[in-house]
């Protein structure tokens, strides 16, 4: 009695209409793809319509032969979109932490003070380049050069002006620099002496 009250639900299909159902469905997922992309229907697509195909072209290949060959198909696809990275260049879509951003130069577009400011990275971006900025001591204009000398956690960093006067450091490295150029060039002197 179950079993005949299902039977109106049941669809017939034959064996012979299994490669175009496999077409269709593979042409859908594949138009799917097409409409959200980020190969979420790709693999499957390609596997489903791969394999709808060769069961159009063989007609004696039943279900279990057309079952593998999705697989065989998937396998192949998914190994394809892997190694030729279609949707991307290797590892361009990774994030990456915070301390990748240190040493990284913007420009100031809201004037930045050590409460508030924000800066526009110049090199490396991202989808969204701009961060709210804190600077080390002082004001620093819009348009300022900047460098990032802490990137803190979040989307605040801290910076210092490249146009920033030479705290001590600085200062004795291009003093030594000084001494070796000048050295360097009484030293070429006195060989043409």
């Amino acid at each position: 009695m179950l079993g005949s009250s299902l039977s109106p639900l049941q669809l017939s299909i034959g064996p012979e209409a299994l490669p175009l159902l496999l077409v269709t469905a593979g042409l859908g997922l594949t138009l799917a793809e097409a409409l959200a992309p980020g190969a979420h229907f790709i693999v499957l697509g390609i596997a489903l319509l791969a394999a709808g195909l060769v069961g159009l072209v063989i007609p004696f290949a039943g279900p279990i032969v057309l079952g593998l060959l999705v697989l065989v198909f998937g396998a192949l696809a998914l190994y394809g979109y892997r190694e030729l990275d279609i949707y991307g260049g290797k590892g361009t879509g990774r994030t990456s932490d915070s301390t990748s951003l240190r040493g990284k130069t913007g420009r100031v577009t809201e004037r930045v003070t050590p409460t508030g400011g924000e800066i526009k990275l110049l090199d490396g971006g991202g989808f969204n380049p701009y961060y709210a900025a804190r600077s080390v001591s002082g004001e620093m204009a819009e348009g300022t050069e900047v460098i990032i000398v802490d990137p803190g956690g979040g989307n605040v960093v801290t910076v210092e002006s490249l146009e920033a006067p030479q705290d001590e450091i600085d200062r004795e490295l291009a003093r030594g620099r000084a001494r070796t150029e000048r050295d360097a060039g009484v030293e070429s002197e006195t060989e043409r002496t």
